[in-house]
C-alpha cells in the first residue's frame, strides 16, 4: 500500500473509533431509538436518490435492513445509552468471531485451532466486562453483544448477495429500516419529539457524524482500499478502530480506564486479531488455489 492509501485506511480507523463516543454524546440527548431513525433517515436522502434499487438484490436489502439496520443499530445504540462507550466498543468487536462461528455453522467452512483460540479469547475478554464497576446490569452488555451477532448475521447476508454497490446497499437498507426502528422508538420511547427540539449543536452533530463521516464517507473509502488491495493488507487496519475509540472516550468524555477495560479489552482485542489476520490469510489461500476460469485472461 502506498502512503496515499495507507492514510486513507488510518482515516477510515479515525472515523469509525470515533463514531461511538460521538453517539454516546447523541444518545444522551435524544433516546437511541429515535437517534437510529434519524441516523438513517439522514443516510437515506443522502444516498437513495442517487442509486437505482437492484431489483434483483430487493430481498437481501430488505434482510439487510432487519438485521443490520434494526437489530444490530438498534441494540448497539439502545445498549450504549447504559453504558460505557469504550465497553461497547470492546463489546462490539465479537462480531469477527461470531462471523467465524456462522462461516461454519452455515457455509460449512472449517476452523482451525488458531481461530478457535482467537475466538475463545474475545469471548472471554469479554466475560470480564461483564464485573465493570460503572455497568448498572448486564442488560447492556447483552444487548450490545446480540448487535455484534446481528453485525456478523449480515455478513453472512451480504455473501448470498450479488454484487451490489456498498454505498448503495447502505442507503437502500436504511431507508427500509427507518420505519423500523421509528415504530418501535414510537412504541417504547418517550418524549422523542421534545428532545429534538432541545437538543443541542452536540446531539444533532452527533446524528450528522454517524450518518455521514461513520457511514457514508468511511465505507466508501474502506470498499475503496478493499478493491484496490489485497484483504490481508487492509484488514489489520480495523483492528485500529476500537482501540482509538477507548482511547477517545477515556480522553473525550472522561470514562473510567479500568482494569476490568484493561484486560477484558487486551484479551478480547489479541482474540480478534487472531480471528481477523487467520480469516484474511486462509481467503488469500483459498483465492490463489482456486482454478483459472475458462476464457480469463492470462
Amino acid at each position: 500500500m502506498g502512503p496515499r492509501d495507507i492514510l486513507l485506511a488510518l482515516l477510515v480507523q479515525a472515523l469509525w473509533g470515533l463514531n461511538l463516543v460521538v453517539a454516546k454524546v447523541g444518545v444522551t440527548e435524544v433516546p437511541p431509538l429515535a437517534f437510529t431513525t434519524a441516523r438513517f433517515a439522514l443516510v437515506a436522502v443522502l444516498v437513495v436518490p442517487f442509486f437505482r434499487v437492484p431489483w434483483h438484490a430487493l430481498k437481501g436489502l430488505l434482510l439487510l435492513s432487519v438485521t443490520f439496520g434494526t437489530l444490530h443499530f438498534g441494540l448497539l445504540f439502545t445498549g450504549l445509552a447504559q453504558m460505557d462507550a469504550a465497553a461497547a466498543g470492546i463489546v462490539i468487536q465479537l462480531g469477527p468471531p461470531f462471523s467465524v462461528l456462522l462461516g461454519v455453522l452455515l457455509f460449512k467452512e472449517r476452523l482451525g485451532w488458531k481461530r478457535i483460540t482467537g475466538t475463545l479469547l474475545a469471548f472471554a475478554g469479554v466475560m470480564l466486562l461483564a464485573g465493570e464497576p460503572s455497568l448498572p446490569s448486564l442488560l447492556p452488555l447483552a444487548l450490545v453483544t446480540v448487535a455484534a451477532f446481528a453485525w456478523a448475521l449480515s455478513n453472512a447476508v451480504v455473501k448470498t448477495l450479488p454484487n451490489v454497490n456498498p454505498v448503495l446497499m447502505t442507503g437502500w437498507l436504511s431507508l427500509m429500516a427507518v420505519p423500523q426502528v421509528g415504530l418501535l422508538s414510537w412504541a417504547l420511547e418517550d418524549g422523542q419529539l421534545e428532545a429534538f427540539q432541545a437538543a443541542d449543536w452536540l446531539g444533532w452533530g452527533a446524528v450528522a457524524y454517524t450518518a455521514v463521516a461513520a457511514s457514508i464517507v468511511a465505507h466508501s473509502l474502506w470498499y475503496g482500499l478493499v478493491r484496490r488491495h489485497e484483504m490481508g493488507q487492509v484488514a489489520p487496519f480495523g483492528l485500529l478502530a476500537p482501540v482509538l475509540g477507548i482511547i477517545a472516550a477515556i480522553l473525550l468524555l472522561g470514562e473510567p480506564l479500568t482494569w476490568q477495560k484493561a484486560v477484558g479489552g487486551t484479551i478480547t482485542m489479541i482474540g480478534v486479531a487472531i480471528v481477523q489476520l487467520r480469516t484474511a490469510k486462509r481467503a488469500k489461500v483459498q483465492r490463489e488455489a482456486e482454478p483459472e476460469e475458462p476464457g480469463s485472461p492470462t
